[in-house]
């Protein structure tokens, strides 16, 4: 008699949000089991990676290899966007606005968004923007970006629940999906989504961001919450969690002293370059197997591992 392997029934499905326009859209979510369980139920749409790109030189405040990676275009947001598509193989570009911190150097936000439109107008992949996590200044540069990118659509965030209404509402206004950034907490996100379906914000354009922990650094946190938002949303049928999930590796491994030390200042953690892709892309695993649909991450040789594995494990 042949051996049958059990298979758990779930009565809920992820929603879809597809990003981008032309043939090189993406569509995320659908899964119809826990992820990568393609056993007990089908996943139609693979998990899909975006490279971060910043809207100014980080210089210094990159680790070495990971600077090293884009320096001849970092001083380009154009360029690097254009390099990361055409040599990296990115799904997606995520256009950190990181010139437009307050504590830093704190550029106004017609700056930003006309960084993002030329961005937007140079690759042909879904565009991403992103904001710093500062409530007020998010709140006034990213409506300015969904006006200037009105023509196009793409995704901003993080929305949070303190300034939800000014940039859900500019969102809505020119078609952009935004993304629900609550702090590693399921009812905080739920409690988020359906704010953000009161202001008129469709499931089809919300992009779960349930904030990321890096490789020892938080990592399990994300991951049980990550964890029990899948749980609810396959087998308790709360549809206001059935919506795919983001993770920003790249910024929350890359800054942590086991990537940032060189291998004169820590010759026991071994070559920095290799425990700096292998920390990213470890992380960037343990995610997917979580439930992450859609990847922020860095470094172009991490990309390419968390790709081969992502087409070993979905076939």
């Amino acid at each position: 008699m042949a051996f049958e392997i059990p298979k758990q029934i779930y009565s809920g499905t992820i929603k879809t949000v597809t990003i981008g326009t032309g043939p090189k859209a993406i569509t995320l979510g659908g899964e119809t089991s826990y992820p990568f369980y393609v056993f007990e139920g089908v996943m139609p749409n693979k998990p899909r990676i975006a490279m971060e790109v910043w809207d100014r030189d980080p210089g210094e405040e990159w680790a070495a290899p990971a600077y090293a990676a884009i320096k001849d275009v970092a001083k380009d947001p154009v360029a690097w966007a254009q390099k990361c598509v055409k040599d990296f193989g990115a799904d997606a570009i995520a256009l950190i606005l990181n010139s437009t911190d307050p504590n830093g150097d704190n550029a106004p936000a017609e700056a930003a968004a006309a960084t993002a439109k030329k961005v937007a107008a140079a690759i042909d992949v879904p565009l991403i923007v992103f904001g710093t996590s500062n409530i007020e200044k998010d709140a006034e540069v990213l409506p300015a970006v969904a006006e200037a990118c009105g023509d196009k659509p793409i995704v901003i965030g993080p929305v949070q629940d303190k300034n939800y209404k000014k940039i859900g509402a500019a969102a809505l206004a020119y078609g952009h999906t935004v993304i629900a950034n609550s702090p590693i907490d399921v009812n905080l996100a739920k409690q988020l989504n359906i704010l953000l379906g009161q202001l008129g914000v469709k499931d089809t354009n919300i992009l779960v961001d349930p904030t990321t922990g890096g490789l020892g650094y938080g990592l399990e946190y994300s991951y049980s919450v990550m964890e029990r938002d899948r749980m609810a949303a396959l087998t308790q049928e709360d549809d206001k969690l059935q919506l795919p999930i983001i993770n920003y590796v790249g910024q929350e491994v890359w800054k942590v002293k086991e990537c940032k030390l060189s291998n004169a200042e820590a010759p026991h953690l071994g070559d920095q370059t290799k425990r700096g892709i292998l920390m990213e892309a470890i992380t960037a695993v343990d995610l997917l197997l979580a439930g992450s649909d859609l990847l922020i991450m860095r470094h172009p040789e991490a990309v390419k591992y968390v790709k081969s594995i992502i087409q070993e494990l979905a076939g």
